[in-house]
């Protein structure tokens, strides 16, 4: 089975972390990556740019509306974003818990991907 990691983190705490101490947080996942990439686990997976540089897109009267920066106005925000493959739900949560280190601003939302067959894989 599949599950999406959703890694929420409060992003005025992450960026006033000097680069040398967001790479070290970074370093400390180092290791489980690895773990999982060896394993065949890991699918895919990858940080996210500041909410800054996002937009929010929903419709209004049948068009698109574009609002720059996230919807939600919350302390934290979705951070990056994690794909792998697990038993179940016991073991994606093993393995979630293996991204926060040992001491993260992380928050880790644990959600299983709906197969759908009828999709072509890439």
């Amino acid at each position: 089975m599949k599950y999406m990691f959703l890694t929420y983190l409060d992003e005025q705490a992450w960026l006033s972390l000097s680069e040398a101490e967001q790479q070290e947080k970074m370093a400390e996942c180092t290791p489980h990556v690895e773990k999982l990439l060896a394993s065949g686990k890991f699918l895919e997976g990858a940080p996210l740019h500041p909410t800054s540089t996002g937009a929010t897109v929903r419709l209004r009267n049948g068009q698109p509306l574009v609002t720059d920066g996230p919807f939600a106005e919350t302390r934290e925000q979705i951070g990056g974003y994690t794909l792998v493959e697990a038993q179940d739900r016991d073991e994606a949560i093993r393995i979630a818990a293996g991204f926060l280190g040992k001491s993260s601003l992380a928050t880790i939302e644990v959600r299983q991907v709906v197969d759908l067959p009828n999709l072509p894989s890439h």
